[in-house]
């Protein structure tokens, strides 16, 4: 079967290259055998290729953390999935195979939708709902602030948030963008810039923030820090900018403001079978209404690996790689 693979870590257009390699064979008594549908690139998947990510493959190595496919074989322990059904990958196993061989313990049926949606339902939804639930307990009513939110893992936490009752501040670095957030459902929408502690305060009437979400970093991370209120939460979930965070001192010290980091491989390693289908359980629907939904930039097979890489790179909406 053919499978998108590297042999060392390096720029991902030269190390990425489609190869045939043995087929996986028939499940275990608790496994199913997935039929790779769609898969996304992620900026995650192209630093891991270049060596530049918080984990290194052991190589060679199938690459791709997560997609959707059919269930084609199931093992005879397995009684909640049947031949046929679509269902996710399970994150991190790797994707970019014609067929994954993958534990069933925490695999569910999916329901009726975009089945290149729910390819990318793995890891941005799941980052954004554990960023808005595992830091800072929030009322319903409650104010978060983020930036990024044009990002994948932006735009999908403006629906969880609101779907937990919170109300969101969502900073970007472009105008052209400001409309279609707000049409998602941003209830504040502001280009980022020195001031922006000043606009948010008064957007919101000055209410409370207790949580800022920071993917960029850069003097972004100094202007979120000024939106917080005394005992906010800060939280570092990747830093876009490529450039390091400017963290002024006077705002951990005098207002008591706390930073945190999150990676979702560490979730995930930690988690309890049962906290995973249950946060799925909550996100699938979102997906399959249609309320979480990210911009797609285009879709190619694994021979037109070169060309999907090239445009994936860009960052200008999510890149996915189909089988079938």
């Amino acid at each position: 079967m053919q499978a998108i693979q590297i042999e060392a870590f390096g720029n991902p257009a030269d190390v990425m290259k489609v190869v045939d390699i043995p087929d996986v064979g028939a499940p275990a008594e608790d496994e199913v055998i997935i039929a790779l549908e769609a898969s996304p690139i992620n900026m995650s998947d192209l630093l891991m290729i270049a060596g530049r990510y918080g984990h290194r493959p052991k190589l060679p190595s199938v690459m791709g953390t997560e997609g959707a496919g059919r269930v084609v074989a199931v093992g005879g322990g397995v009684k909640h999935l049947k031949q046929g059904d679509r269902t996710l990958v399970p994150y991190p196993a790797p994707a970019w195979a014609e067929r994954i061989r993958a534990n069933a313990s925490r695999l569910r049926p999916l329901p009726s939708g975009d089945v290149n949606q729910f390819a990318m339902l793995g890891i941005n939804p799941p980052t954004a709902y554990l960023l808005l639930t595992d830091f800072v307990t929030l009322p319903s009513g409650s104010w978060v602030v983020q930036n990024s939110a044009n990002s994948s893992v932006g735009r999908a936490l403006i629906p969880i948030a609101k779907s937990l009752g919170l109300k969101t501040v969502n900073v970007v670095r472009r105008d052209d963008v400001v409309a279609e957030l707000k049409a998602i459902g941003g209830d504040v929408v502001l280009v980022d810039g020195p001031d922006l502690a000043n606009r948010v305060a008064a957007e919101t009437g000055k209410a409370p923030v207790a949580l800022a979400v920071d993917g960029v970093g850069d003097t972004s991370t100094t202007n979120l820090l000024g939106c917080l209120a005394e005992r906010g939460v800060h939280v570092f979930y990747s830093m876009i900018s490529g450039k390091p965070s400017v963290v002024p001192a006077t705002h951990l010290i005098y207002r008591d403001i706390s930073v945190r980091g999150f990676w979702l491989a560490n979730w995930f390693k930690s988690a309890k079978p049962d906290q995973i289908t249950q946060m799925y359980d909550r996100l699938t629907p979102l997906v399959a209404s249609g309320a979480i939904s990210a911009p797609i930039a285009g879709t190619y097979r694994f021979g037109e690996i070169a060309e999907a890489v090239a445009v994936a790179s860009k960052n200008r909406g999510k890149v996915l790689l189909r089988v079938g």
